[in-house]
This record gives C-alpha cells, structure tokens and sequence, in this order.
C-alpha cells in the first residue's frame, strides 16, 4: 500500500475517533481514577484488534450483512452500555479514587473496555464501510495484509486519541472533585444515552 493512501485513510480515521462516543465517555471515567486509564485503553484496543482479527478472516462481511446478528450484537452492547451508564452513575470516579482498589480491578476495568469496544456495531461498520475504500484487490499486498495493516494504524489511533482524553480529563479536572463527579454522572449519562439510541435504532429499522 502506499503512503497517499495510508495518509488519506488515518485522516478519515481521525475525525471518526476523535468523534465523541462511548469509548470517549469510557476513557474519560477511567482517566477520573487512579491507574484505571492504562487497562482501560488496552481494553477498548483489545476490542479493537477482535474486529481487526475478524476482517482479516473476512467473517466482517458476513456478519455486517446478516439482520439478525447485527440486531444482537446491538441489544448486547446496548445492555452494556446501559449497565456500565448506571454504575458511573451511581458511583462516580474521582482522582482521589484508592490505589489498592484500582490495582485489584484493573482486570476488570479491561474487560470493560474491551466489551465496550467489542460489543459496538458501530465499529463493525467502521470495518465493513470504511476499510474496503482504502484496500485494492490488484495491490501487491494481499487483501488480508492490507486489512491488518488499515486496522493497526485505527487501534494506534485510538490509543492515541482515549489516552489524550483521559490524560487531558484528569489534568483539568484534578484539584475540582465536584467537576470530576460531574463529568463522571455525565460520562456515565453518555452512555446510558449512547445505548438508548442504539438499541431504539436497531429496533426500529429492523
């Protein structure tokens, strides 16, 4: 593949991963606590690299063009969501947040972040739509190469982009406990929100 195109897919990719979303709104909350940033990114990449995984086998396409797997696929991240909205909702982060609580969690605050990842259709689409556009059949490279390649540069674009918000989030809101709740609540409203929308989405136009 050449540079022009790896360019022009990495700026398109941009504006969609700078585009707040759940994984904003996941990045953010972990970025409110005490070492919970690091295992929460690894967990939205690891989520990430899933799909990379699945669109280099090609099963992306056939599971983007089946209703009935995109409707559960839908319905469980939107579950999620909601739960993981409910909980920032009931128990907000705040910098201040204990060590030794973080430290015992940090698996779990992975696995969330995976399943955040993991379980969006949005991002199956994002494979689906967006990587056929930058990959050419008649490249030197083979098809599966290609689709690695697109889907390293998204995962390191993320990493970038959720460390920046959760750093940034946490640099702002450290010395204001009261904001950081706030954001926290409204972190956790997101996705509530996020999952709401989803779920009467793919219900509606199924």
């Amino acid at each position: 593949m050449d540079t022009t195109t790896l360019a022009a897919f990495l700026a398109v990719d941009l504006l969609l991963v700078c585009t707040p979303g759940a994984d904003w709104a996941y990045a953010i909350s972990a970025g409110l606590r005490n070492r919970a940033l690091g295992p929460a990114v690894l967990g939205l990449i690891a989520g990430y690299a899933g799909y990379t995984l699945l669109a280099v086998a090609g099963l992306v396409v056939i599971v983007a063009s089946s209703p009935a797997a995109l409707t559960v696929l839908t319905v469980a991240g939107a579950g999620y969501l909601v739960w993981l909205g409910q909980g920032a909702l009931r128990r907000p982060a705040t910098v201040a947040a204990a060590e030794e609580a973080m430290a015992s969690s940090r698996a779990r605050i992975l696995l969330r972040g995976a399943g955040i990842s993991g379980l969006n259709p949005k991002a199956l689409l994002l494979y689906f739509s967006l990587f056929p556009q930058f990959i050419d059949a008649g490249d030197g490279w083979p098809v599966a190469a290609q689709t690695g390649l697109l889907g390293a540069l998204h995962m390191a674009a993320c990493a970038v982009v959720y460390l920046g918000v959760g750093l940034l989030a946490r640099t702002v809101l450290k010395a204001r406990p009261s904001a950081a709740r706030a954001v926290t609540r409204a972190s956790g409203a997101m996705m509530i929100g996020i999952g709401g929308f989803l779920l009467v989405e793919r219900l509606a136009g199924g």
